[in-house]
C-alpha cells in the first residue's frame, strides 16, 4: 500500500521493492543510510560549486581558499576537462537529488526528517564556506 500522507510507523518501503524495513534494526540503518546520502549530495554539490569556480578563472572567496585549487587553466583541454567533470557533478548531484525527493515521497516520517538532517549536517560541513554569493545553477528546486 503506497501512503499518500506522513505517517510515522518503523516499515517503509523505499525507493525498490526489496528495500522494505520490517523491524527496529532495518529501520535505523534506513535512516542512517538517508541520513550519509544527503549529506553527500551536499559535498557533491561543494565540489561542483569549486570545480564551476576553478574553469570560470574566478578567485574563490576568502573563506575558501585552497592552495591545490588555485592552479590556474590553460588551454582548451585543460577547460574541456574542467566541462566534462562538471558535468559528471552535475549528473551525479541530479541523480542523487532526485533519488531523496522519490525517498522522502515514500512518506514516513522518520525518512524525511534523517534527510533533512542529513541535508543541514551537510551543509554545515560543506556548503557554509562563503558560497552565498555564488550562483549555480541547480537540477533540484529544493537544493
Amino acid at each position: 500500500m503506497m501512503h499518500m500522507t506522513f505517517y510515522w510507523s518503523r516499515k517503509v518501503n523505499l525507493l525498490i521493492d526489496s528495500w522494505q524495513t520490517q523491524d527496529w534494526t532495518d529501520y535505523l540503518l534506513t535512516l542512517l543510510a538517508c541520513l550519509i546520502v544527503s549529506a553527500f549530495y551536499q559535498f557533491i554539490e561543494n565540489r561542483r560549486i569549486r570545480l564551476k569556480l576553478i574553469g570560470a578563472g574566478k578567485p574563490f572567496p576568502s573563506e575558501i581558499q585552497t592552495p591545490l585549487l588555485q592552479r590556474k587553466l590553460t588551454g582548451n583541454r585543460a577547460k574541456l576537462g574542467v566541462k566534462v567533470a562538471g558535468a559528471i557533478l552535475f549528473g551525479l548531484s541530479s541523480a542523487i537529488g532526485y533519488l531523496l525527493m522519490l525517498s522522502v515521497m515514500s512518506f514516513n516520517g522518520g525518512v524525511f526528517v534523517a534527510i533533512v538532517v542529513g541535508l543541514v549536517v551537510g551543509y554545515f560541513f560543506f556548503r557554509n564556506e562563503g558560497e552565498d554569493s555564488i550562483t549555480v545553477d541547480t537540477s533540484c528546486a529544493c537544493a
